[in-house]
Parts: C-alpha cells; structure tokens; sequence
C-alpha cells in the first residue's frame, strides 16, 4: 500500500522549523515488529517501534510533531493496520488513525486505555496523559451507495455465472438407506446432498447433516422408536416422513409447499440465489435446470451457495476500494455479525460458546435450538481452541462410531478428535479450520476471506490473547451488503 522507505531511529520532526510538540505513539495489540508512518513522515519513512520494558506486547515511539491535524498507521508484521480504539477515517491510504496536536508544552501520548493488562502507567505521566475519544462513525450514505451498487451487480448477474468449469454433483436416491447414505457423504467429504425421487421424477429434498444430528438425537433417546439396526434398512424417504410427523426444526432444505422445493433455475439472478439461501437459511440451493419434453429427469447442474456469489462480488470490486469507502470500514464499526457485548453494551445479540469438557450432547442441542451452524470451543479465558459445526456430525460415520458412543458421555474434546482421525483436511481451508479476523480489518478483507471454499464464518478475536469478540458469517454480510434486518 505504501512505499518503503529507509528505518529511523532517533526522534523525528514533521518539519525543522516552528513549534514541535512530543508525542509518544503506542501499539498496545503485540507482534514482532512494529513500525509507526503518517503523514508527518510524508507515508514514506517506516520510524521502529520499540517495546516497552514489562509489557512485551506494548509498542511505542516518540515524535515531535507541528501543531495541527496529522494522519497515522502502524505496520505490523507486515500488515498495515490501525488502532480502532483510536479516532480513525478512510483517507488516501485506506483507515488511518487522525491526531490532532494541540500547541501545549506536555508530551501528548495516543494511547488505548482500555487496553487488557495495560501497565503503561509504569512510563506516562498521569498528569500529562490525555486521552482522545474515539468517534466510529460509518457514513450512511456510503452504505447506501454501497449497497446500490452490490444490489445492481447481483440483480444483472445470474446463476450461471456460479457454475463451475468442471467438477461433481453428487444426488442420493430417496430409497437410499440412512445409514449408506450417510456413509457417502463422510466418504465424498461432502457436507450436503439433493435428494431425487426416481418415481416422480424430480427433486425432493436435500440430506444434510441435520438430519444426523437428528437421528443421533433419536437414537440415544430412552423412548426412541428408531434402533441402530433399523439404520441398515430405514431409508432416507422414510426418515423424512418421520421427521415431518414430529415438531422437529425443518431448517435445511426442506419443501415450502408441499410440491416445491428450494432451488433456483440457471438464469434467475444472483440476488434472487442469494434472498433464496438467506431468508430460508440454507447453507446452498440447488440450481436446476427443468427437462424439456423429451427429457425425464431434471438436470442438476451445481449446488449454489454464498461463498461463491462472494467470491463473485469481491472479484467485480476488487479495485473499487477508493470509490466504495465502506469496503475499508473497520468492521468493528460495521452493522453485521453477533459480538460479546462489551462495556455499557446491552443491546448486543449474546454469543455463546462452550467448554471442551462439556458434552458431545450438550454441543447438538445447542446447534439445534440457536439455529447456528457453528459454536466457538474456548478455554476458561474465552480463547479460541477450535469450533464444532453441524458439519462435523459426519466424521461419526466412521467405523459406525455413533453406534459405539453415548451424546451425554463423550466431550467435545473427544468429538473433536474423533474428527481428526476421520477425516484431517475435512472442512478445512490452507489446512486450518478456525478461521480468525480482528476487529480493526476492513470490509473487505473479511469478504475475501470468507469467499474462501469452505469458510462459513469468522471468529472475531482479541490481537495476541486470541480472546473470542465475536462471529462474523456467511448470512450476516449478506444481510449487511442486502439491508436484510
């Protein structure tokens, strides 16, 4: 973003004239090397900063600025960054820090007070300490603009634009037996399957992991009409009769009426694909094309999901950063995604999270009554170890392992090893399957990650304690970039 220049060390001046006022610059959120750059270096000279003695995870550096306004960023193991706690605006140089420096003789110091285990106490002088308000301001009329643009970028692409140049659909027969099928998409390393009813000739439903966990759930209930023996013959037709009859959640993929299913054509726009996914909150939708009169069957042609209309919208804005100053916005500031409710925060969406000691059991129900696809796994300081999502219920596929297991017995710390053995690279991007943002990046560095194949969501965590803050997915942006409530 910037050009690099040459590393200085001694205190720097904006100019070498008139009143120069210290200042003392402070990255509270750890790294390895930080360096201080802004507009009373001209963005070009990197000034070292250094850390500061018992607090390793404090940087500071000294300047002695004119008095007036000046514009600031940190670089951080090389990745710009800036502190959100600080009073901040898009400028030329994407979300810069603003400082305004007053004609007084005491160091000021721009410093995040609110910083956890914060010991600069040691080395600022109360007396001299002055604290900047930060103003998070989103301008709505960029959202606005924004969300105009995304709407007409959606509206005149279609779901062919989705299709891949090659790759596999795979459909089950409803007269499939349960127990095979879910064999199958362990196997495939598939996390979902259409289903198709070679009598009727169509498309009927969608098996997904869901309805594992459902079945797991019957099958360790006292008064279960379902055996593990039965698994062997009951089919996936059968099932979903069962399961209408009883007052479980249809969440994933079933029938609006009871002669449609949720799927879009080939030529119905993005926008349509996407309202499709979000506002029935499935994780993908077939896309199908109808068969002609001398065709029999319909041709299911791809598996529609948010990540790769994603993938398309950060593909069209790439470059439009400069024209779209939401895409820079700190999502922090950013109406989207569930956070843990920080200080005076009432209104916030609770987050909940679990123990690795909790049980197996306790993980589903939780999955099932919050309708979320994921729950966050952290230690007793609420940093991140991993997550267990609905997809993971398919590793117990595994050497028949829901046979051999008891929900109410088994930890998630086991589930989550079980998982690892089944399957190491399941459900994983670039070999991990936690994936993280901070609160300080940009829009559009978390769409990008989130067009990521297999990344649904985000975790929001703490700079250096990887404390969970919050979780961004899939449907929040959508929601964000289509003004859905």
């Amino acid at each position: 973003m910037f050009p690099s220049g040459t590393d200085r060390t001694q205190v720097t001046a904006a100019v070498s004239c008139g009143v120069l006022i210290p200042t003392r610059f402070v990255w509270p959120y750890g790294g390895r090397r930080v360096y201080l750059l802004g507009s009373f270096t001209r963005w070009t000279e990197h000034l070292p900063m250094t850390r500061v003695e018992g607090c390793p995870s404090v940087f500071q550096a000294i300047c002695r600025l004119t008095p007036g306004v000046h514009q600031y960023k940190f670089f951080v193991d090389g990745e710009w960054r800036h502190d959100e706690r600080q009073p901040h605006m898009v400028g030329n140089y994407g979300i810069v820090n603003t400082l305004i420096v007053t004609q007084e003789p005491s160091m000021q110091t721009i410093l995040s007070p609110e910083t956890p285990n914060n010991r600069m106490n040691m080395d600022v002088d109360h007396e001299n300490f002055r604290h900047v308000e930060t103003t998070l301001t989103t301008v709505e009329a960029d959202i606005g603009d924004f969300r105009d643009q995304i709407y007409e970028f959606l509206s005149t692409h279609t779901a062919y634009d989705l299709l891949p140049d090659s790759g596999k659909v795979i459909t089950l027969d409803v007269n499939l037996p349960v127990k095979q099928a879910f064999h199958i998409l362990y196997e495939q390393e598939i996390p979902v399957a259409p289903l198709l009813d070679t009598c009727k000739g169509e498309f009927v439903g969608v098996l997904s992991p869901l309805d594992f966990i459902l079945i797991l759930k019957e099958l360790s209930s006292h008064g279960s009409n379902l055996t593990e023996e039965e698994l062997e013959t009951h089919t996936i037709s059968a099932w979903k009769k069962a399961k209408q009859q009883r007052s479980w959640p249809l969440v994933m993929h079933e029938r609006k009426s009871k002669d449609h299913l949720i799927h879009v054509g080939p030529y119905d726009s993005l926008k349509d694909v996407a309202l499709n996914i979000v506002q029935n909150q499935v994780a993908t939708v077939p896309i199908i094309h109808s068969p002609s009169q001398e065709e029999s069957f319909p041709h299911l042609l791809h598996l529609a999901s948010l990540s790769g209309i994603l993938k398309c919208i950060c593909r069209h804005f790439r470059h439009s950063s400069s024209s779209l100053p939401v895409l820079q916005q700190a999502i922090c500031t950013t109406p989207l995604g569930t956070w843990v409710p920080r200080n005076a925060e009432s209104n916030k969406k609770h987050l909940t999270m679990l123990r690795s000691n909790e049980s197996l059991s306790s993980a589903l129900a939780l999955l099932l009554q919050a309708q979320v696809s994921s729950v966050p796994i952290v230690d007793d300081h609420d940093r991140l170890l991993d997550a267990y999502s609905r997809s993971d219920i398919t590793s117990l596929a595994k050497d028949k392992a829901y046979a051999q297991i008891h929900l109410d017995e088994v930890s998630i710390y086991q589930a989550l090893q079980l998982r690892q053995d089944a399957n190491p690279h399941q459900g994983s991007h670039n070999g991990q399957r936690c994936h993280m943002c901070l609160r300080s990046d940009s829009l559009q560095k978390v769409m990008e990650q989130l067009a990521n194949p297999g990344v649904r969501r985000l975790f929001v965590v703490e700079a250096g304690s990887n404390r969970v803050e919050g979780i961004i997915s899939l449907g929040d942006v959508f929601k964000f970039l289509l003004g859905l409530p």
